[in-house]
């Protein structure tokens, strides 16, 4: 194929332009075979919710135009076995997400795994088993090459990245993205990135991982029976890789980012296997002590938070709508227990309206 040459605006990259930073300066081994591809791929991604549902509103506007399905699983029991309000379903249908409905596949999970209460990983790996088995079964006029996308609730890919692997041919997979790690809110990163494969064709979902989303998470490709079988039908040879690397995020992991009311939730909320359970202890559910935490980056272990306030200034930050929507997202981007930063001192506000645009166009993927 020949290429016209183009002189690619900042952050692109590759003959025709549309390689993203996230991938030109990732660990693929195959750059030099990516192609743009004729028809899109659709793109799946799949969450299990809690409460978290400010980041949720955050991952529909930064990813609405270009996944195809969001798959949000909710329960009617937390992840330590305790009854909770559908409160994502309420949403649903009180209109809260109705730019995005049409792209929402809505799975309920109505039951707590046996053993769940007494060992917490056997209900952690269980949502996304849930998710994955009863969400993926549900979407009509899937092709083996669409993507499938499994993330955290705090975990939000970036969009030029996604994108890039709906538009293009030649990379491997599976694949993980490279994310800005934060805590309690996007002003206190965290050193590294957070690296977890989350994402693979839906071919290789099925036939390899059998179409179980903790799997891909959590087990290497080539500890699973089929991969073989797989590498040899389709021709392709499994490589896993990441998009971003370590100093160009390709997304954002925000832990633990609420207010404080929402902190304490998620400490009562929280599984019975991730040790020492601090929701167990009274004084660490105190809402003063949870400020405490906020303003000063520290942790429930009393550990003490060793680097300075990010600047909001500095690129990747956070999602453009949370920089969009500043005054309504302001308690994830200024630290609201500190004294605010002057200028002098690096600091930066940036502001800029506040509409909410609603992502564009009808996907044949979403059934009901």
């Amino acid at each position: 194929r020949k290429w016209v040459e183009c002189v690619c605006l900042p952050g692109w990259h590759g003959p025709s332009c549309g390689v993203p930073t996230v991938v030109q300066y990732s660990n693929l081994p195959t750059k030099e075979r990516l192609v743009p591809r004729e028809v899109p791929r659709r793109v799946i991604n799949a969450i299990n919710i809690n409460h978290e549902f400010d980041l949720l509103d955050v991952r529909f506007h930064e990813l609405g135009d270009v996944v195809d399905a969001f798959v949000v699983c909710e329960s009617n029991f937390t992840a330590y076995g305790e009854p909770r309000p559908l409160k994502f379903r309420e949403m649903l249908t009180n209109g809260t997400f109705e730019y995005i409905r049409h792209k929402v596949l809505y799975v309920f999970l109505d039951h707590f795994p046996l053993g769940g209460r007494q060992d917490g990983w056997i209900a952690d790996d269980y949502l996304r088993t849930f998710l994955t088995q009863d969400g993926v079964s549900r979407l009509r006029n899937l092709r083996p090459d669409d993507v499938f996308i499994i993330d955290d609730a705090d975990e939000i890919p970036a969009r030029d990245g996604v994108l890039f692997l709906k538009l293009y041919d030649g990379w491997t997979e599976p694949f993980a993205f490279h994310m800005r790690k934060s805590l309690y809110g996007f002003f206190w990163k965290q050193p590294g990135t957070l690296e977890v494969v989350s994402g693979c064709t839906v071919d290789m979902l099925q036939t390899v991982y059998g179409l179980d989303g903790i799997r891909l998470r959590r087990r290497q490709y080539y500890t699973m029976p089929n991969f073989r079988q797989y590498e040899n039908r389709t021709g392709h040879i499994l490589v896993q890789w990441s998009l971003g690397s370590p100093l160009h995020f390709a997304g954002w992991h925000c832990s633990w980012c609420f207010t404080p009311e929402g902190i304490y939730f998620k400490l009562v909320s929280a599984q019975n296997g991730d040790f020492p359970r601090w929701g167990d202890y009274e004084d660490k559910r105190d809402l003063n002590y949870i400020r405490g935490l906020i303003r000063t980056g520290g942790w429930f272990d009393g550990t003490q938070q060793e680097y300075p306030p990010a600047d909001p200034s500095e690129h990747m930050y956070a999602p453009k709508y949370l920089l969009s929507n500043y005054a309504q997202f302001r308690y994830l981007l200024d630290n609201p227990y500190q004294e605010p930063r002057s200028t002098a001192e690096g600091g930066r506000r940036p502001r800029a309206p506040e509409g909410r645009p609603p992502a564009r166009g009808k996907s044949d993927v979403v059934e009901g």
